[in-house]
């Protein structure tokens, strides 16, 4: 049961971490590692959840899904970060504005 509790707080504290470094970053690239981390708080929260007997097909199931978001996050963080780069020949957060438009 401490070990649990452990995993729970680890995993609490790296969402946390994830989420302030998401909120403050400048750059595209420091915004997807705080992405990252943010998943994997999500993953390392899911890991009880196959120590039990009768959740391991709904912790199957909610790691299939989170695999895949994260996935189609990535993808897509990946082409805006290429498209954004060709447009703006940078890649700080600072020249997105709002709805894509320049105030």
């Amino acid at each position: 049961m401490m070990s649990l509790s452990i995993i729970y707080a680890a995993s609490f504290a790296i969402l946390l971490v994830g989420y302030l470094a998401a909120i403050s970053s400048k750059d595209v690239i420091r915004l997807l590692i705080a992405l990252e981390m943010m998943f994997g708080a999500v993953f390392m929260a899911l890991l009880p959840l196959f120590s039990v007997a009768s959740l391991v097909n709904t912790a199957f199931g909610i790691a299939l899904i989170t695999i895949f978001a994260s996935s189609g996050e990535l993808l897509i963080l990946i082409s805006a970060i290429a498209m954004l780069d060709r447009q703006k020949k940078s890649i700080k957060t600072s020249t997105v504005t709002i709805g894509g438009d320049e105030l």
